[in-house]
């Protein structure tokens, strides 16, 4: 059975970027939503990657609709954390991975230590 994660932003650059701490996540079930596949495509366009446009067409198979009510919530949590200055995109990926009961991968630094959450740096 192969694991499922819900891959933020950074995790996915990293993988891009070939980081070797998340190759052991190449062989995992990858789950996104339009908010992350967004921060890669503007990634991608922004250092002109040689094969962006290979890759955007690649993570668009990732993606799932972002439920309103997990937006909502994600919100509630983002405004509780304001202080940690957490993204839009990071919030909602949190909670959608709460959601489809898969943890959130990231090697963001304000997800360090949380439940629910595989932090790789």
């Amino acid at each position: 059975m192969t694991i499922k994660y819900f891959f933020d932003s950074y995790a996915i650059i990293s993988l891009i970027e070939s980081n070797d701490n998340y190759l052991p996540y190449l062989d995992c079930e990858i789950i996104i939503n339009e908010f992350v596949y967004a921060e890669i495509c503007y990634y991608l366009e922004r250092v002109n990657h040689s094969r962006k446009e290979l890759l955007m067409q690649g993570y668009s198979e990732f993606v799932y609709s972002t439920d309103l009510e997990v937006i909502k919530k994600a919100m509630v949590f983002r405004n509780k954390w304001k202080k940690r200055k957490v993204s839009m995109a990071d919030c909602i990926g949190y909670l959608m991975a709460e959601e489809f009961g898969v943890k959130f991968l990231t090697g963001d630094k304000e997800f360090k230590n949380m439940e629910n959450v595989e932090f790789v740096k």
